[in-house]
């Protein structure tokens, strides 16, 4: 088998798909990246066994159709100082040894048979398909990605919800501590379905999804999801099982209301927050005419800070504990110059919004409060 392929775009892509294999594989196989040529189209492929990722490139002076295996880190690490230029490889269809020449040198190695790789499944296995537009997509996994648990006890919370309805989409996800829920308006599907993205493959995506024009298409099943984004196709298993009702824990009715700096409560949360306790990062948030209060302290070591910061709050003084780095994630993963707060009682959780929404679209986020020290 022979094929020849830029040196750039081939590191490129065996970079990008090299991201879904674990560092420790109990299956050697899964070191390595499935080499398939066929004509003139040269198809990658990495996967963990639970998740495959694909993309195709074109391939020139090609012989012979095959496929052969290729331990990922030794071929990323050889052609990483290599500059863009065309590369040939030479494979034994008998030994798979490889032969890699470029123009001041080559590399010998020896590779795998490809055949034991793990298979995708046939396409008609899906049952659902739509299309989601690249910027909807992105959007939605900036927002709630950092929110995905880590739950061992309750794994359906290990993911991103989708719920989708006929020009309606709503990504949700929740740890627990903090919840996220955005909601697009105007989306062009007429399905009605939910499924939960995992964790891995959700950041995969979010990391690889185009951020021009285009949209991104995603076919499903009851427990696997095929999603074909720019260059790269992503195969995975969904979380099985019933999200929880993700409506009923967003609080409702919240009287105090606040609008705060975007940039400057960021800024006063990680100033406060070096002498926050280490055991739970606790920050008090005090407001009252106009003005928001952040405190911290530390018994143990005996430090505390205050730091006061102007709002738009003219209600009824309240105070709330938060943890101060799901505080920060919160404010971190919001966009906007100001943010609003809304709060009913310092036991319930408060939710977070942008003060301006994008066109079509509500983000709204809840942090679950901590009790202050009396």
């Amino acid at each position: 088998m022979k094929f020849t392929v830029s040196s750039k775009d081939l590191w490129t892509r065996l970079q990008t798909i090299s991201r879904v294999i674990n560092s420790k594989n109990s299956i050697t196989i899964l070191d390595n990246i499935l080499f398939t040529l066929r004509g003139s189209q040269l198809e990658l492929r990495a996967s963990d066994n639970e998740n495959t990722v694909t993309t195709l490139m074109d391939a020139s002076d090609t012989e012979n159709d095959g496929m052969f295996c290729a331990n990922a880190k030794t071929l990323i690490d050889a052609l990483k100082e290599i500059p863009d230029q065309p590369i040939a490889f030479e494979v034994n269809d008998e030994t798979f040894a490889i032969e890699v020449k470029y123009l001041n040198g080559y590399y010998n190695f020896v590779g795998l048979d490809g055949t034991p790789f793990p298979p995708l499944e046939a396409d008609q296995s899906y049952t659902a398909k739509f299309e989601i537009s690249n910027k909807v997509l992105t959007n939605g996994m900036a927002s709630t990605s950092f929110a995905i648990g880590e739950d061992e006890i309750r794994p359906i919370m290990n993911g991103i919800h989708f719920d989708i309805t006929p020009g309606h989409l709503v990504m949700v996800s929740s740890d627990g501590h903090k919840l996220v829920r955005h909601t697009f308006e105007n989306v062009s599907t007429d399905l009605t379905t939910t499924f939960v993205l995992p964790k891995k493959p959700a950041n995969f995506i979010k990391g690889i999804a185009p951020k021009e024009e285009g949209v991104t298409t995603i076919e499903l099943n009851d427990k696997k999801a095929k999603i074909v984004s720019g260059i790269y196709c992503v195969t995975c298993s969904l979380i099985e099982g019933r999200y929880p009702n993700y409506n009923s824990v967003i609080p409702q009715d919240n009287p105090f209301v606040a609008t705060v700096d975007h940039q400057a409560f960021i800024s006063g949360v990680r100033r406060v927050l070096v002498f926050a306790s280490e055991s739970n990062g606790l920050i008090c948030l005090h407001f009252e005419n106009n003005m928001l209060t952040l405190s911290a302290n530390d018994i143990e070591f005996s430090t505390n800070a205050e730091e006061k910061i102007m709002c738009d709050y003219s209600g009824t003084p309240i105070s709330i504990g938060f943890s101060g780095p799901f505080l920060l994630d919160v404010l971190n993963n919001l966009k906007g110059e100001n943010v609003s707060v809304r709060l009913a009682d310092p036991s319930r959780a408060g939710v977070i919004t942008p003060d301006v929404q994008e066109e079509g679209e509500e983000v709204l986020m809840i942090l679950m409060p901590l009790m202050l020290n009396d």
